[in-house]
């Protein structure tokens, strides 16, 4: 007599087909996992970058967002196997098996399908921890040497984890005998669904959220920027965002595909009449699940490729806000002695330019109003001779500043978006010791030369004007240095950094900045890239799980199809453009949020660091879209075996 446990197994090997893409996600999220919990405790990894505090907690609170999402996909993905099931239950119920007997074997059954995949899980994820180290550690930049190891810790907490989802689960398969009467499990396989009601009222209030929401978005920023704004206004973006979406897939959809209907010549050639009649029957179920992939698509690809844009435009906005590869504020000749000599004394990264750049800190005051924090410190004065050098030491295009008399030229301060023309013919104060002084700006210059100090204000006057500044008030004097490859200079910076110090507003270095923000940038990158896969993924797969349940019922409707004379090729054509729809229009809403939301991103990155964000925008989406196509062919392959069987 066949015990619970060979009946089980019977079970998961018959329904296996079934089960694949389900199995595969799952333990696809248990590698991922694995992964990210394995890479929190890798201590070699760690010990080679510079934010690892940083590194620990993304990697945790990342890993908590993947337990959730993963819980919610589980659960949704189960529903659907409990539904398709519901019959043969409803046969075993009928040929004698007590009710606890039924929800035994669908316990053992849903625990060894997850033990069987969190043991494949953890073994991928093993064997492949250390590829997916290697990436991070490439994209980081870093140098760590990743060895081939297993973390008991990470073994321990990824059991742990999934081990409760799949009790969670299997008790919801013993509790289904429980919940449904006999007649009702043989009945679950029938279609329910009538054909939605269309709303005009609903239609046009979906599409104005829609449009209100995109314009709260987009809309330029106003003079004064405040949190009320910013909560107020984004915050009811994104109501009506979600609001607006949903009634797009439950109103708008309706109305167009009735609107289509409307159109007799097409509607009645070929097999149009049955593929817009199956879609409109469908949507009303589909609507849901198509309003979060469309919210989630748009959030997952603007995450992303805001992230891309930083990681991708990270060595432009690292020489904007460190501009010289080490500055220095002088402390002494025989400390300025010892801080040259290792930058000279590394051969790999030698000198190129070197200068000393004096400054005047000078209370001023403009005679206009800026945007702008100015009164919260000095005005930084240079001369123009110095701009002059410093523009041919950091190879800068444009032609040499000439200054006369008491005119003057602003240095843009680092992350505004201010042009000439905010500055060109306006005055402003020197307030000094015995007297004021007025200048009137000609021009503003891009790109800063010193280390940051708030508020970032710092302005060139003529020789003639410096040196008369200088007699009252004595001079800063920074020493820079701008050296070959100093994307590299990881040991050189260090020593520096051990002699300067870490003040940032008398220190920088291009290497420390330039690191930390490619570490960071990478980091956010690989979390957000993952996460990103497992979420398509999950999406791609309760996508596959519903039309494949679709099928099932609609197979007597393709049969009576091919017996009018529709030939396989036919029906094919039908199923391709039917799963066109379901999967194109969530993620074509999908990435129009995320163009609005990258539309905004990048207009605010591009000025500040003046750098195309096209190339990262479009990778983001072309991969969201690659493999959606990848699901959409699987799917049309299986739809098509089941319904032309």
């Amino acid at each position: 007599m066949m015990t619970l446990f060979q009946l089980a197994m019977k079970n998961i090997k018959g329904n296996f087909s079934n089960y694949l893409v389900y199995f595969t996600s799952l333990v696809f999220s248990i590698v991922i996992y694995y992964t990210f919990v394995s890479l929190q405790y890798s201590e070699k990894i760690q010990d080679s970058i510079l934010i690892s505090d940083s590194m620990k907690f993304m990697f945790m609170a990342s890993s908590f967002v993947l337990i959730l999402f993963v819980a919610l996909f589980i659960l949704y993905s189960n529903s659907f196997f409990m539904r398709k099931r519901k019959r043969e239950v409803g046969l075993y119920s009928m040929l004698g098996l007590r009710k606890k007997t039924i929800g035994q074997m669908l316990f053992f059954e849903n625990v060894m399908m997850g033990l069987i995949a969190l043991v494949i899980g953890i073994l991928l994820g093993t064997l492949l921890s250390k590829l997916f180290a290697m990436i991070l550690v490439k994209l980081m930049g870093a140098s760590a040497e990743v060895d081939f190891g297993i973390s008991l810790m990470a073994i321990g907490q990824t059991v742990l984890v999934f081990m409760i989802l799949i009790l969670f689960t299997s008790i919801q398969g013993y509790r289904m005998i429980y919940r449904y009467k006999l007649i009702e499990l043989f009945q679950a396989e029938k279609k329910g669904e009538d054909a939605p009601k269309s709303s005009v009222l609903s239609t046009v209030v979906g599409l104005i959220l829609l449009g209100v929401s995109y314009w709260l978005i987009l809309r330029p920023f106003p003079e004064e920027l405040s949190e009320t704004y910013i909560f107020t206004n984004y915050g009811i973006a994104l109501l009506m965002l979600v609001v607006g979406t949903d009634l797009f897939f439950r109103f708008v959809t309706v109305f167009l595909l009735k609107w289509s209907q409307k159109n007799k010549h097409r509607y009645y050639r070929g097999t149009n009449l049955i593929e817009t009649t199956q879609l409109l029957h469908r949507i009303k179920g589909n609507a849901r699940t198509f309003s979060m992939i469309a919210l989630m698509s748009g959030a997952t690809i603007s995450f992303f490729g805001a992230t891309y844009s930083g990681y991708y435009s990270n060595e432009q906005s690292t020489k904007d806000v460190v501009p010289f590869s080490y500055s220095h504020l002088s402390k002494g000749e025989e400390f300025d002695q010892k801080v040259e000599q290792v930058i000279a004394s590394d051969k790999e990264h030698p000198i190129i330019a070197q200068l000393d750049i004096a400054v005047i800190n000078v209370e001023g005051k403009l005679d206009f109003k800026l945007d702008y924090e100015t009164g919260a410190g000095p005005f930084q004065v240079i001369s123009e001779t110095t701009m002059n050098q410093v523009m041919e030491a950091l190879d800068r295009d444009g032609e040499d500043i000439s200054l006369s008399g008491n005119e003057a030229a602003a240095i843009k301060p680092r992350f505004t978006k201010f042009t000439a023309a905010d500055f060109a013919g306006k005055n402003f104060v020197l307030r000094l010791p015995d007297r004021n002084e007025q200048y009137t700006f000609v021009t503003m210059l891009d790109g800063s030369i010193l280390p940051f100090a708030y508020p970032d204000f710092v302005v060139v006057v003529s020789d003639e004007r410096f040196v008369e500044l200088s007699e009252g008030m004595r001079p800063l004097n920074y020493k820079v240095y701008e050296v070959k490859g100093e994307n590299s200079a990881a040991e050189t910076s260090a020593a520096v950094n051990e002699l300067v110090g870490k003040d940032f507003q008398t220190y920088s270095a291009y290497y420390s900045e330039y690191k930390e923000g490619m570490e960071g940038n990478a980091l956010m990158l690989f979390i957000l890239g993952f996460l990103g896969l497992v979420f398509l993924g999950a999406t791609g797969s309760i996508i596959y799980f519903k039309q494949l349940t679709e099928a099932t019922e609609s197979k007597q409707d393709y049969a009576i199809l091919r017996k009018i004379g529709v030939n396989t090729k036919g029906i094919r054509h039908t199923i391709n453009k039917q799963m066109l729809f379901v999967f194109g229009l969530p993620l074509t809403v999908g990435i129009l949020h995320g163009c609005v939301i990258l539309k905004f991103t990048s207009n605010f990155i591009s000025d500040l660091i003046g750098i195309s964000l096209v190339v990262p925008i479009v990778s983001a989406m072309a991969a969201f879209v690659m493999i959606y196509l990848g699901y959409y062919l699987m799917t049309v392959n299986t739809y098509n075996r089941i319904v032309n069987s």
